[in-house]
C-alpha cells in the first residue's frame, strides 16, 4: 500500500475488524468469553434479542484482549503510520466495543480520535456513516473498509480505501474505481493447514484390531474400517477448527502456532465455523454406515474432545490422562467399526504408551517456557518446577507399555495367534527404543514437534516401526 500526498485538513479513517487486524474481535470475544464460562452460550440468543450492541458490550464487559498480538495488517499499518508522519489526522472507526477499539488505539498510538460501538448503538453502516459525517462532514474524510457494511460509508466519503474486500466491497469497489488494496488469499495449503491433514495419521490407530485379528484381507471388516477413518479424520479436522478458536490468544503468543489459519488472520472465523460444520455432517454421516457401536465411540470421542479443548487441557495430569485415552478410544473405535474384539492387553499397552507421548510433550513445553518458578504456563496447569516429576513419570510410563507388552508376548493368547511366537520378542526393544529416543531428545531440547508426529515423519522411527511390522507379519505365517 503506496503512501500518497494526501491533504493534511482531511482526516483519515479506517475500520477495524477486516481492516486494520485480519480477524473479528466480536467472534474472538465471543469464543473468550465461551471458554471463560461455556454456560454462556445460553444467555446469547437474550443479548441478540436486545440488539447487537447489548451483545457486543456484554461480551466486551466479560473479557480482555491483548492488542499486541493482534493480526494487524502490514500495509494499512504501514499507511497510517505514513499518514501520521505528514501530519493527518487518523480516525479508528469500528463497530466493535469502544473497550477493545480504546485498548488498540492505546497500544498503535496512532489515533486522534475513536469512534465505537457501546452499549446504546452498533457503529455499522448508516449509524458509522452519519457519526463521520456529523464530525467531519460529508465528503470530508476519507475512509478505509473492507465489507458490505462499510458501503454506505463509502458513498460518504471524499475518497474510499477498499481493503481485503468481500463479495459486496469488491464490487462496489470495481464499479467505482476506488483504490484497493488486496492481501493474498488462502491457498490449498492453508486450508490443509487448518485440516491438521498431518493428524489424520493418527487415526489408522482405528486398523490396529484389524490388523492384530489378522483380517487385513477380509473386505467385509477393510470397508467400514475405511469408513471409520475418514469419519475420524473428519471429525478429528472439525475438533481442531474449534479448538484453534479457543486458542486464539494463546496461539499468537506461541513462537510457531501464531502462523496457524486463525491466529494469524488468513481464515475468517465465520469461514472456520461453516467448515467445521460440514465436517461434523460428514463425519456422522459417514459414521452411520458403520454400526451403531462406531457412533457411539465417536460421539464420545466429540465429547472428550470438546471437554478438553474447553477446560480439560488447562488441568493438571487430567489433560494428559485424557490425551491418552484419546488415542486408546481410536483403538475402540476401530473395534466397535469392524466388530473385532480388543484384548485387555492391548488396551494397557496403549494407555501407559500413549499416557508416555503426552507427558514428553507437556515436558517440552515446560523445558522450553521462559516462566520463573511458581508461575504456570499459559493455558496449562504445570509450573517450571514440575519438570523432573513430569519427565520421570513419562519414562515410568515408557517403561510400563514396554512391560505390558512382554507379558502379552509370553502369554497364551500370542501362542494361539502367532505360529512363530518367538518373532515377537523383538517388539519390546522396538518399543523401547521408540520411547526413550524420544525422551532424550526433549532432553536435549531437539523434539519440538508432537511426538506422535515426530515418530511418524523421523526416518529412524519409520525403520523400526517397519521392522516390527514386518515381524508381526512373519510371526503370523
Amino acid at each position: 500500500m503506496d503512501a500518497r500526498s494526501e491533504n493534511s485538513a482531511i482526516p483519515l479513517a479506517v475500520d477495524l475488524d477486516g481492516t486494520l487486524i485480519a480477524t473479528d474481535l466480536l467472534w474472538e470475544g465471543l469464543f473468550a468469553l465461551l471458554k471463560k464460562n461455556p454456560l454462556s452460550i445460553f444467555l446469547v440468543p437474550f443479548w441478540l434479542l436486545s440488539g447487537p450492541a447489548r451483545l457486543k458490550q456484554a461480551i466486551a464487559s466479560a473479557v480482555n484482549i491483548d492488542p499486541a498480538t493482534l493480526p494487524y495488517r502490514p500495509e494499512v499499518l504501514k499507511r497510517l503510520r505514513d499518514e501520521q508522519a505528514n501530519g493527518r489526522k487518523i480516525v479508528l472507526a469500528t463497530g466493535t466495543p469502544r473497550k477493545f477499539a480504546d485498548a488498540i488505539a492505546r497500544h498503535l498510538g496512532l489515533f486522534d480520535a475513536v469512534l465505537a460501538s457501546d452499549g446504546a448503538e452498533n457503529l455499522t453502516s448508516e449509524r458509522k456513516r452519519n457519526a463521520l459525517v456529523a464530525a467531519y462532514g460529508d465528503g470530508g474524510f476519507d475512509y478505509a473498509g473492507n465489507s458490505r457494511h462499510d458501503l454506505k460509508v463509502f458513498e460518504a466519503a471524499r475518497e474510499a480505501i477498499v481493503v481485503a474486500p468481500d463479495r459486496a466491497a469488491a464490487r462496489w469497489q470495481a464499479s467505482h474505481g476506488s483504490e484497493l488494496v488486496a492481501v493474498p488469499k488462502p491457498d490449498v495449503r492453508t486450508i490443509l493447514k487448518m485440516l491438521r491433514v498431518h493428524q489424520w495419521l493418527k487415526n489408522s490407530l482405528i486398523a490396529v484390531p484389524l490388523v492384530l485379528a489378522h483380517k487385513y484381507f477380509n473386505v467385509d471388516m477393510l470397508v467400514p474400517a475405511l469408513l471409520a477413518f475418514m469419519s475420524f479424520c473428519a471429525a478429528a479436522s472439525a475438533i481442531y477448527i474449534i479448538n484453534d478458536f479457543f486458542d486464539l490468544t494463546l496461539d499468537r503468543s506461541h513462537p510457531t502456532k501464531r502462523d496457524r489459519p486463525f491466529a494469524s488472520g488468513k481464515l475468517s472465523i465465520p469461514f472456520g465455523l461453516a467448515s467445521a460444520t460440514i465436517l461434523l455432517v460428514v463425519s456422522l454421516v459417514t459414521a452411520a454406515f458403520t454400526s451403531i457401536e462406531f457412533v457411539a465411540v465417536l460421539l464420545i470421542y466429540l465429547i472428550a474432545t470438546t471437554a478438553y479443548s474447553l477446560s480439560v487441557k488447562r488441568m493438571l495430569l487430567l489433560d494428559v490422562l485424557t490425551l491418552a485415552g484419546l488415542y486408546t478410544l481410536r483403538i475402540l473405535a476401530g473395534a466397535a467399526a469392524t466388530g473385532v474384539d480388543v484384548s485387555f492387553w492391548l488396551l494397557a499397552f496403549s494407555i501407559f504408551f500413549f499416557l508416555s507421548l503426552a507427558l514428553v510433550k507437556r515436558y517440552v513445553e515446560l523445558r522450553s517456557s521462559t516462566l520463573n518458578v511458581g508461575e504456570r504456563i499459559a493455558g496449562r496447569g504445570y509450573r517450571i518446577e514440575d519438570q523432573e516429576i513430569v519427565a520421570q513419570a513419562g519414562m515410568a510410563s515408557a517403561f510400563s507399555s514396554v512391560l505390558v507388552l512382554a507379558l502379552y508376548i509370553d502369554s497364551s493368547a500370542v501362542r494361539e495367534l502367532y505360529r512363530q511366537p518367538w518373532l515377537m520378542w523383538p517388539l519390546a526393544p522396538i518399543v523401547l527404543y521408540l520411547t526413550m529416543r524420544v525422551w532424550i531428545l526433549a532432553r536435549r531440547d531437539e523434539l519440538h514437534d508432537d511426538p506422535v508426529v515426530f515418530i511418524i515423519r523421523d526416518w529412524r522411527s519409520q525403520i523400526v516401526v517397519l521392522i516390527g511390522a514386518a515381524l508381526l507379519l512373519v510371526a503370523g505365517w
